[in-house]
């Protein structure tokens, strides 16, 4: 079995599938961490030195490969992997995907505390973040929507959604 965990920057797609992972003994897979691995540079490098297009090409790509996986797998997938090209089908068919879905207010207060280690951020001011993750939630819920369970995260530690987690699949 594969289980996507997907969500906003700050949902807790990182944290979460590292918690999952030791309490059901699944191999964990970070989807930005093998691109970077598989390039030999960052993300952020990735996008400068080549672009999104590029990128989301390469995302798809290594995506797939995962996907087609014999393994028990958690998948921690990229913000934006979901809304790009038919990637959530795919995410859906071969996976159990599970939306971390988060308040405005709280992803705020996340990512302010990894503003600088996040490219999308780190240039805005603080107080135009809100707007800037509320814009892009409602752009990317319609994908994030589609996802086959919906978990919400605010004021819940990582061990309790893993167990809300591992209650949905059944295992």
């Amino acid at each position: 079995m594969i289980i996507s965990l997907l969500g906003y920057m700050g949902s807790g797609k990182s944290h979460i599938s590292k918690n999952l992972s030791q309490k059901i003994n699944f191999k964990l897979i970070d989807l930005d961490q093998k691109i970077s691995e598989q390039h030999g540079i960052s993300i952020p490098e990735i996008f400068q030195t080549r672009g999104e297009i590029y990128f989301r090409k390469e995302e798809k790509r290594i995506l797939e490969q995962l996907l087609n996986s014999e393994e028990n797998l958690i998948l921690s997938l990229g913000g934006g992997t979901p809304v790009y090209y038919d990637n959530m089908n795919i995410i859906n068919e071969k996976s159990k995907s599970i939306f971390l879905r988060a308040s405005v207010n709280t992803l705020t207060n996340r990512v302010l505390l990894q503003k600088n280690s996040r490219p999308l951020i780190s240039k805005l001011e603080d107080s135009d973040i809100p707007e800037f993750i509320a814009k892009h939630l409602f752009e990317r819920n319609p994908y994030y929507s589609q996802a086959h369970f919906s978990i919400d995260t605010d004021s819940k530690t990582a061990s309790e959604i893993s167990e809300e987690i591992i209650k949905k699949l059944e295992f």
